[in-house]
């Protein structure tokens, strides 16, 4: 019998590890998660490269999708692109990174401007784009990473028609590489970017010394260029017109705030105040743009220049693999082949910031709202869940890179537009008037791109719309199925409510709920008459009332303040701020059974209406009829009847 016992616990401990080390700090874990160990962190550089393995990953794509896009204008449009990035993109993160310093990102900084349920949905929708960008990161990665594989000249007649196989064993890999930890997932990283990185200073090296030594195909460019499009201003106001389809070459900001609690910083760092987290994730967003603004910028005017405009399309053999193809052309099969193996590898574990994004994401909202199961605060079940989704968008999509393309922009660009914008207002509200005025451009700029976007590519916004539903959806189920459940993450009484529970605590502990009202005298004599008849109670029983006020309601966990207070100078008042009545009287009587060793017992009256009715203004508004749900909410929380506080109705 204990043989077979023990693999089911070590596995349940080994999924349930940590809940969670993926740097979920400065948040409680609930009533029932044990606390995770301090995240010691790592190194800016390392993380960067995490977020770089999705953000340098792009230009295994980037220069021929600029070369569809502009043409002869590529190199234009690329410019015009790393300056949104550098004069846009990355003030914007930079402020985010100081604004929400625990990863949660953009997201949080527009949840502290709308309260109760409609910031909860608010927030859901973000969650939505959110979980469509990393989620998309990861299944379009692993799908380029097979086509770069299925397209090597050496393997295109073995692996033709493996695509959606070797796609789904990419995304299986990456979920390994999260099940077996976190610290591997960012040694991969490192290696991968740095060798990647590497490959293509060769590649751009070799790419200008050709263009170098036929210095002609400058000229020819030019002289093209300018019959094309006359002056400068006509080369810009065009650039500007297909800069929405350039900007896949935004991502990776929004992983790089994400997995920001990684950053180990400095030793005097507090959760309230890391200042040095806060500066080396600036140090990591800046210097991941100049990276990637210097090798877009160099690789569309070599791929411009070297490559023939037909290879680009379709069917030719730069299309959708630019650098690689002049890999092969100027430095040789061997070469190439390497060059083919490296991008395929950081395409591949370009979803591995995808994925740490929405592990550290996720579980700082779902399970708070109430709306997701407590294990979704463990990194393994998680790993699981993600993994198993992507399986199924990779199967719905072929592992089409193309028709995956218009979800993973617009999910990218919904999230900079709304960082952006929370940036906007965070200044504003700073009395800071030239940055209010800066972000306000960089807000207008990414919003006419999105909805460029969307306007051309509607396909994106209807899978976010797919994922926004299946998030509400299931977060409501959730929630409804953890209604009952005792929530209170915390029972502090002030020292008169401890001399209330004290005093009563010699006798038999007797609380009445009372809906406070007009709070007179005549409001407390009248409400211990009527109990002391309905439950048929001597006179010389005495009573310590407790008044719950409601707050916000869609707030799931929190903890729980008790003032005590002398009314009238006669009728002792115990009251409380909660999210519901029922949670917040179950708590505290569940605190005083603990604190005192007695089993207290609480007076209600039955609440008029139909039970269907009060059931959704409990769900709703944490009221509705009171009694029999803190009874139920007790019974779940203590399955020991002798030692269950009482609940009376009259």
């Amino acid at each position: 019998m204990v043989a077979t016992e023990h693999p089911p616990r070590r596995m349940r401990a080994w999924m349930l590890e940590g809940l969670s080390d993926m740097g979920r700090t400065g948040g409680h874990t609930g009533p029932h998660a044990e606390p995770e160990p301090p995240h010691k962190g790592q190194r800016w550089w390392r993380v960067m490269c995490l977020t770089g393995v999705d953000y340098f990953s792009t230009l295994g794509y980037q220069p021929g999708i600029a070369a569809l896009a502009a043409g002869l204008l590529s190199p234009i449009a690329t410019i015009v692109l790393v300056v949104v990035t550098l004069a846009g993109a990355l003030p914007v993160y930079r402020r985010v990174a100081e604004e929400s310093p625990h990863g949660e990102g953009s997201i949080a900084m527009l949840e502290r401007l709308l309260s109760f349920w409609k910031g909860k949905l608010f927030v859901l929708t973000l969650l939505g784009f959110a979980a469509t960008d990393f989620l998309i990161t990861i299944t379009l990665s692993a799908a380029d990473a097979s086509t770069h594989l299925v397209e090597n000249p050496h393997l295109t007649s073995t692996l033709h028609d493996k695509q959606l196989l070797i796609t789904l064993v990419l995304v299986a890999l990456l979920g390994a590489v999260f099940l077996k930890g976190f610290l591997e997932a960012i040694g991969v990283a490192v290696v991968l970017v740095a060798v990647y990185l590497a490959l293509n200073v060769v590649v751009v090296i070799v790419g200008l010394w050709h263009v170098g030594a036929a210095s002609h195909v400058v000229t020819d460019w030019s002289s093209a260029l300018t019959a094309e499009h006359g002056n400068v201003f006509a080369m810009i106001g065009v650039s500007l017109l297909v800069f929405p389809k350039l900007a896949l070459g935004l991502s990776g900001f929004e992983t790089g705030v994400a997995v920001m609690p990684h950053v180990k910083g400095d030793d005097s760092d507090t959760e309230e105040n890391p200042k040095g987290r806060i500066r080396d994730t600036k140090k990591l967003l800046t210097a991941a743009a100049l990276i990637m603004s210097v090798f877009l910028i160099a690789t569309s005017f070599i791929t411009t220049w070297l490559i023939p405009e037909k290879e680009f399309e379709s069917g030719g053999r730069a299309n959708g693999r630019a650098l690689a193809y002049l890999a092969h052309q100027y430095l040789g099969g061997a070469f190439g082949t390497v060059y083919d193996v490296s991008t395929i590898a950081i395409l591949w574990f370009a979803g591995a910031s995808a994925m740490a994004g929405l592990l550290n994401l996720m579980p700082r909202y779902l399970p708070r709202y109430g709306m997701a199961p407590h294990w979704a605060r463990a990194v393994r079940p998680m790993v699981i869940v993600f993994t198993l989704i992507g399986f199924l968008v990779t199967w719905i999509f072929d592992a089409n890179v193309d028709a995956q393309g218009g979800a993973y922009a617009t999910g990218v660009l919904v999230l900079m537009s709304s960082a952006a914008i929370a940036v906007t207002i965070a200044a504003r509200r700073a009395g800071q008037q030239g940055l209010t005025i800066g972000f306000a451009v960089v807000s207008a700029v990414l919003l006419y791109v999105t909805g460029a976007n969307v306007v051309e590519r509607p396909d994106g916004v209807k899978i976010g719309a797919c994922f926004i539903a299946g998030i509400i959806l299931v977060s409501l189920l959730s929630r409804l199925a953890r209604a009952f459940e005792l929530r209170v993450t915390s029972v502090q009484l002030d020292p008169m409510a401890e001399r209330f529970v004290r005093d009563i605590s010699s006798r038999k502990i007797r609380f009445l709920a009372n809906e406070p009202d007009r709070r007179d005298k005549a409001e407390y004599r009248d409400k211990i008459e009527q109990i002391r008849n309905d439950n048929d109670l001597p006179e010389q029983e005495d009573f310590v009332f407790v008044e719950v006020t409601v707050l916000d309601a869609s707030e799931f966990e929190a903890g729980l303040t008790v003032r005590g207070e002398v009314l009238h100078n006669r009728y002792r008042v115990l009251t409380l701020e909660s999210s519901s009545i029922p949670n917040a009287l179950a708590a505290l009587l569940l605190h005083v059974r603990d604190t005192t060793g007695c089993i207290p017992h609480i007076y209600f009256e039955w609440t008029e209406g139909g039970p269907f009715a009060n059931f959704l203004r409990f769900f709703l508004f944490g009221q509705g009829e009171v009694a029999p749900v803190t009874r139920e909410v007790l019974r779940e929380a203590e399955p020991d009847r002798a030692r269950r506080p009482r609940v009376h109705t009259g």
